[in-house]
């Protein structure tokens, strides 16, 4: 019997696809658990929709990546915060800093786990940044530290 899965199912295969299993474990346990979903032509046909809704959805969001790339590559963005005589900050930068930085100078609006921080910056000076756009877009940022006048 054909299926359409409506969840992930373990060693069977991942939401949205078409699987054949017996007769008696799609009755039996995906039918009435709501796993699956019996394949019929109405049913096949929303699958193919939603698989070209899906593949149209991820190709905007790697050209939407791939744009905010160009324009973040290279770039600069410059963060002020309070520091001691040596240069060493009280407290560190973080990512969620770093991204509010790029929304107010590139007006982009950027998750904060997106950014590739090795470690938390404490002291003044520039950093290298990586920021992770899309799984297969990455860009590089330069972030300047600078202290706040007094």
């Amino acid at each position: 019997m054909k299926v359409i899965l409506t969840t992930d199912v373990a060693k069977l295969g991942q939401r949205g696809s078409l699987v054949e299993v017996s007769e008696g474990y799609a009755r039996n346990y995906l039918l009435p658990r709501g796993l699956a979903l019996e394949a019929t032509a109405g049913r096949m046909k929303e699958l193919d929709q939603e698989k070209q809704r899906r593949e149209k959805k991820e190709s905007q969001d790697l050209e939407n990546a791939r744009r905010q790339a160009a324009r973040l590559d290279g770039a600069v963005v410059k963060i002020t915060t309070r520091a001691g005589e040596m240069g060493k900050l009280f407290g560190s930068v973080t990512n969620k800093e770093i991204a509010e930085a790029i929304k107010n100078t590139f007006h982009i609006a950027l998750d904060r786990r997106k950014i590739d921080l090795k470690e938390p910056i404490k002291a003044l000076g520039g950093y290298e940044v990586t920021l992770k756009l899309h799984p297969t877009v990455q860009a590089h940022l330069r972030v300047q530290v600078v202290a706040e006048e007094r």
